[in-house]
């Protein structure tokens, strides 16, 4: 059984995975309304693979026998200047998201629930790979500055460039 400290640490996670979720699907669609056909679509693969981080808790939480709650979503910042200022954004985000996870894991160790720190070293993975995917994109886009040639470029490549993530 789930101790009630780390369902209550679970079921704000799922939140945050939700509230992921519905971050990037606003960042999706600002990139594709400027005409970013590319990055929209990467953001929108982001937006359902964050989704599927929540229900992937969601279940790990009834099948131990908690019971998951399914929160309201809040709505997300829907204005952005610039792409690059979607991809810090978009850092800043998932570095919260990683300090979320690693307190989770120290309450495990706290709790002396070895199943639940096993589930959750799937998430800290995950993470490590989203920030350097962040990473990668925001040192591109600081390389192409102000131009516009280098901007398509980067639009029309940025869907290859989780090539490396690991696998679901």
């Amino acid at each position: 059984m789930i101790s009630q400290v780390i369902l209550d640490a679970l079921n704000k996670q799922i939140k945050l995975e939700g509230d992921s979720s519905q971050l990037y699907l606003a960042m999706a669609s600002w990139a594709e309304v400027k005409g970013l056909e590319g990055s929209a679509n990467f953001l929108y693969a982001h937006a359902d693979e964050e989704r599927m981080h929540m229900l992937k808790l969601i279940k790990f939480i009834n099948e131990r026998g908690g019971k998951a709650h399914v929160p309201q979503i809040e709505e997300p910042d829907q204005s952005f200047s610039s792409l690059k200022d979607v991809f810090k954004a978009i850092l800043k985000h998932e570095i919260f998201v990683s300090e979320s996870i690693n307190e989770i894991v120290g309450l495990t160790l706290d709790e002396r629930d070895y199943t639940t720190h096993n589930f959750l070293q799937w998430y800290v993975s995950e993470q490590i790979e989203e920030e350097r995917l962040a990473r990668t994109i925001l040192d591109k886009l600081e390389m192409i500055g102000e131009d516009k040639g280098g901007l398509y470029l980067f639009d029309r490549d940025v869907a290859n460039m989780d090539q490396g993530k690991t696998a679901e």
